[in-house]
């Protein structure tokens, strides 16, 4: 790696294993906790990558990019934060940001996309555009990996043309993603309508809507529940489809690919739904964001309702051990009965319970892909990864990559079962104890005794 880069964070330890590293790679590092010392740099001429943080004592990140690409056309920016929501990869993405990753973040995935963003500037400088204003309330919250790269590809799609099909069980947000995708897109002045089956009854029917959604755009809810007759309407009124058209979006539960396998979804329709795939992962496979989403919807109950709650530390152990089979609506829900029912300002253990019902056994897992095999659900989530690069190659080395992905919470599952004890985790995995361990090491699980049984 070469080049010089600018470094803006007001975290000490950032700055230091950002400079460290980038050094070691053999670049130049100029690192600063001022956003104002970041734009003195760039109006200099200083740098050929910035790496900044958006929250900083003297300003806001994202705000400068702007100025940036006014300044510096081509100068690739990526952006770094703990506010993790789609509104920063949105606006990252519209202030045409380089990349965007949320913190904690992994360094050796930074410096890969610092690599490019340098290699990128080499071969092709590219003028920035301007950036459009957008709305600031959306309530889609998360900080895995999961939505981060579900936000990267909603800001990635919106300005397309392509049709997009979400899925994801009841309740995880597919309605907000269709939403977020319209919001923020070119089309966001033109009507958003999400028709039902009934819309597309009687002769006038499919005219009817798309009389409504005109240059907009028009969300079939919950397609896999269309009958014959009215998917073969769909797929008419998407051939008749001329100049003006609105923007195709469809929401399903069920895994529309083995429905039409099965026969009892049409082919062409499922092809031409599928432009981009976008999948919502379910609440219990994002458990970390479950606090996050607690809090947001606490201080919504604050505004709403003058109510001014907390979790206590058992309150919130037990949301994160519940399966939540209704996901983020479900969530939602119990919240707001906390909030009304709760008479203390910290909600405990047991009221949480009274809401959720009391600590049981594993639920059966409830959604779109009951009885899905672990391969086919593997190969789904690889199509989805190799998907999120727009057609281009992932970068090298996936095999070991993807194994790591695997490998980590397998290991990390197997030691909270057996309470961290490292012998049994070995005998359980089927592997040596001293693989084991050098496993941990190399992937930097943290194990403790104190970890509870599953």
């Amino acid at each position: 790696m070469d080049g010089t880069v600018l470094v803006a964070d007001d975290d000490r330890t950032i700055r230091t294993v950002l400079t460290q590293a980038l050094t070691r790679a053999g670049c130049k590092v100029h690192a600063t906790s001022s956003l104002m010392t970041l734009m003195r740099w760039v109006e200099e001429g200083k740098g050929d990558l910035v790496i900044s943080d958006v929250i900083m004592p003297d300003g806001n990140g994202l705000d400068a990019l702007p100025r940036i690409s006014r300044m510096r056309p081509g100068l690739p920016v990526i952006v770094i934060s703990a506010q993790n929501t789609i509104m920063t990869a949105i606006q990252a993405a519209e202030a045409d940001a380089f990349d965007y990753l949320p913190k904690p973040f992994d360094l050796p995935d930074l410096m890969k996309r610092s690599a490019k963003a340098l290699e990128q500037r080499r071969r092709l400088p590219q003028p920035s555009p301007a950036p459009r204003e957008a709305a600031d309330d959306l309530p889609l919250v998360g900080r895995t990996p999961a939505m981060q790269a579900l936000y990267r590809l909603v800001a990635r799609v919106m300005n397309s043309d392509l049709a997009v099909l979400i899925s994801g069980e009841s309740g995880t947000g597919k309605s907000l993603i269709a939403r977020a995708v319209h919001d923020f897109s070119d089309r966001r002045t033109q009507p958003f309508v999400v028709a039902q089956a009934g819309d597309l009854q009687g002769i006038d029917g499919p005219a009817t809507l798309l009389a409504k959604a005109r240059g907009g755009s028009v969300v079939f809810d919950e397609v896999a529940d269309y009958s014959e007759d009215t998917q073969a309407r769909v797929v008419r009124l998407l051939d008749l489809m001329g100049d003006n058209a609105p923007r195709v979006m469809a929401t399903t539960q069920t895994d529309l690919a083995a429905r039409m396998e099965a026969g009892q979804f049409r082919q062409d329709l499922y092809y031409r739904l599928g432009g981009v795939s976008v999948h919502v992962p379910a609440l219990r496979d994002r458990v970390e964001d479950i606090p996050l989403l607690a809090e947001h919807f606490m201080a919504r109950g604050e505004r709403d309702l003058g109510t001014l709650r907390r979790l206590s530390a058992d309150a919130a152990e037990r949301m994160r051990n519940y399966p939540w089979p209704g996901n983020v609506r479900q969530l939602e829900n119990a919240i707001r009965r906390l909030l009304v029912t709760s008479t203390e300002t910290e909600i405990t253990r047991a009221e949480v319970e009274q809401v959720l019902g009391p600590q049981t056994g594993p639920e059966p897992r409830a959604g779109a892909f009951d009885g899905e095999k672990l391969s086919a659900s593997v190969a789904r989530h690889l199509k989805r990864y190799f998907d999120l690069h727009g057609g281009q190659l992932p970068p090298p080395g996936v095999y070991q990559r993807i194994l790591r992905e695997v490998e980590m919470p397998l290991i990390e599952i197997a030691l909270d079962a057996t309470a961290g004890n490292q012998a049994k985790c070995a005998d359980l995995l089927g592997i040596n104890r001293n693989t084991l361990r050098k496993k941990i090491t190399d992937l930097d699980i943290r194990v403790s005794r104190r970890r509870k049984l599953m």
